[in-house]
């Protein structure tokens, strides 16, 4: 069986405003009248309760009044896929003539007999304040993007280093075991005959130059450590 139309007239009919910054509560009024001759219970329920204070959250309007409720809507980060995700709720009950106890009447009420209304919740962000807030979140989104995108290139630029380091100290080494070996022939070549010392004056050389690739291949080494 249907539920009944809802006799309480509301006011917005649809939708509760909200009007940032949310840095503070924000309020916003909800009118109730009761345009019957019977007095009639009611409940305001919210898909977010700890978002929000409902002042009164219930009660009961007499016939022909109306009530202003205050939904208080307590400071929180805005964020923009937040808007219309929560709903409010407006149920009500016709009060019998004789009550005494408005919670028993809740209890004893029939499922065909409870009425309802729905509103949505709308932010509405000052147009600077989300331009602020959406420079910051781009600006956050690029410096995670940048962030990530460097930690593979500073691990592909350890490991060349590595490698390059690798490569100049075994170059070295062979350079100090050819060095050596050159000094060895040169100890030789002193005691050989004149018609070797041309051969000797190159040799001499030939180790000079092999020592000065020795010394540039170490301040290599080091500027690359």
């Amino acid at each position: 069986m249907a539920r009944p139309e809802q006799v309480l007239l509301l006011e917005p009919q649809h939708e509760l405003k909200f009007r940032g910054p949310f840095s503070d509560v924000v309020t916003t009024n909800l009118k109730l009248s009761n345009p019957t001759d019977r007095n009639v219970c009611f409940k305001v329920k919210t898909t977010a309760p700890r978002r929000y204070c409902v002042r009164p959250n219930s009660g009961i309007i007499d016939a022909g009044t109306s009530i202003n409720v205050s939904v208080m809507l307590q400071p929180f980060e805005y964020d923009p896929n937040e808007k219309s995700k929560h709903k409010f709720m407006v149920q009500s009950v016709l009060a019998p003539p004789d009550m005494t106890d408005m919670e028993g009447v809740w209890k004893e009420a029939k499922p065909e007999e409870l009425m309802d209304s729905k509103l949505r919740c709308v932010f509405d962000m000052p147009v600077e304040n989300e331009k602020s807030h959406d420079m910051e979140s781009n600006m956050s989104s690029s410096l995670l993007k940048s962030e990530s995108s460097a930690l593979p290139a500073k691990s592909s630029s350890s490991t060349l280093d590595y490698g390059e380091v690798k490569k100049i100290m075994e170059e070295c080494k062979r350079l100090q075991m050819e060095a050596q070996r050159l000094r060895e022939e040169n100890k030789q070549i002193r005691h050989a005959p004149s018609s070797m010392k041309r051969e000797e004056g190159l040799s001499s050389r030939y180790v000079a130059l092999i020592l000065l690739f020795f010394i540039i291949g170490v301040i290599v080494g080091k500027l690359v450590l």
